[in-house]
């Protein structure tokens, strides 16, 4: 009888590439980049310090292939070798603690803000309504959809010169690819838009095209939504058929995720059915109906938090690795505490036991109240990100209306900095 798969034991990709072990740093976006969009010293601190941690990868926060396009101010940007130099110190700095550093490559497509940009682009002009922070997009057209797939193939190529170990293409949580596969977003009537296949082209064009640029040897993952959790949008059959046909992509590693800006299921906890509360995964339950037709490795991300329900969800089949990501903020050490048994879980939700959930009124109140409840806890998660980054302790006590304050201002700063 083989022994049960837990945490620690290693995972070969079929690429050939190893994982010392299972647990992966998930992408949180840093927004610690310089005014020209290249990494700095505080993602060498950030993620050495993250490394000596004993991750198996570390996956970056988002980098974009599109200067004109940013998630937020403050995101790595590599379209050409202008910043090769900062990004090979990041690499260097990470493999320090031996854990394999991935870089997540992203489009924000029509998710791009107003101090960035006024006109995003996406696959339909369907904009994005969330406090007038996004503007009114413009539909791709054909010579911008093959500029987007070359760009995902020029930034692995770079990345992979730079000395990172892997890439991730983020093509989840309602960014431009996301944006295509979803009949939300996507109101096409050409080869890129109406039935499935056509919104999963530009997908598999891109996995297609990175992979040429990388070679049968260099990790790719891939970032998919299990399901928009949106009326109208990227449902669960339509993931399973995708990952039918992402079988025969090259695709070495698949994270499940879910949601859009509009509906941040990757963001809640609370609103899971009980049995998923209980084997504390957001999505481990759509993982199953995904898992029974993947041929590559699956990762979910979101919920974890005991060494209990991670090794039982390893053995029994459901996924093949474990992706956390906010409690890398507040304890950064956590894995090797795991393995040396010195640790057997994290709290089961920081946020909650942090720094609570209604420091701008009930969640219930109104839409603006959530929003606000949100982006506050987003800005402390930033916070401690940035404290980290610095060299500083994570400081749990922050208050997280000063976070907020200070992400806002934060960003605000990197904009204009970025156009001045």
């Amino acid at each position: 009888m083989a022994t049960p798969v837990n945490i620690q034991q290693p995972l070969t990709l079929p690429c050939g590439s190893t994982i010392k072990n299972r647990i992966v740093k998930s992408a949180m976006t840093e927004g610690v980049a310089d005014k020209n969009d290249h990494a700095t010293e505080r993602h060498q601190t950030l993620y050495e310090t993250w490394s000596k941690g004993g991750a198996g990868i570390l996956m970056s926060g988002n980098i974009m292939v599109d200067k004109r396009y940013l998630e937020r101010a403050g995101n790595v940007v590599v379209e050409d070798e202008s910043g090769l130099e900062q990004l090979q110190a990041w690499a260097c700095a990470t493999h320090k603690g031996e854990s394999q550093l991935w870089a997540q490559i992203s489009h924000p497509g029509r998710q791009c803000p107003r101090m960035v940009n006024t006109q995003p682009l996406s696959a339909s002009d369907v904009q994005l309504n969330m406090v007038a922070n996004f503007g009114k997009p413009r539909a791709a057209s054909l010579d911008d959809i093959q500029d987007v797939i070359q760009r995902f193939a020029t930034t692995a190529s770079i990345l992979k010169k730079a000395g990172f170990d892997g890439v991730e293409i983020h093509g989840a949580h309602g960014y431009f690819i996301s944006q295509f596969l979803s009949p939300v977003t996507n109101q096409r009537s050409d080869q890129y838009g109406g039935s499935l296949e056509n919104r999963a082209r530009l997908l598999l064009e891109v996995i297609a095209s990175v992979r040429a640029a990388v070679g049968d040897q260099f990790p790719i993952g891939l970032k998919l939504n299990s399901s928009d959790f949106q009326k109208g949008g990227f449902t669960l059959v339509e993931c399973v058929q995708v990952v039918q046909w992402l079988n025969d992509a090259g695709i070495d590693l698949l994270e499940i995720s879910g949601g859009t800006y509009e509906q941040l299921e990757f963001m809640k906890e609370q609103s899971q059915r009980q049995s998923t509360i209980e084997r504390e995964a957001f999505f481990l339950e759509y993982a199953k109906s995904i898992k029974a037709v993947a041929k590559m490795p699956l990762i979910v991300t979101g919920g974890f938090r005991s060494q209990q329900a991670m090794n039982q969800a390893l053995a029994e089949g459901f996924i093949d690795a474990i992706g956390v990501a906010r409690p890398f903020c507040l304890d950064e050490n956590f894995p090797n505490n795991f393995f040396d048994g010195s640790l057997a879980e994290l709290p089961s939700d920081e946020s909650e036991l942090v720094i609570g959930t209604g420091y701008w009124g009930p969640t219930s109140s109104s839409k603006s109240i959530q929003a606000l409840n949100t982006q506050a806890q987003v800005g402390w998660y930033y916070y401690q990100i940035e404290q980290l980054a610095k060299g500083n302790v994570p400081r749990p006590d922050y208050s997280p209306r000063k976070a907020l304050f200070f992400h806002l201002c934060k960003d605000a700063g990197r904009a204009i900095r970025r156009k001045f």
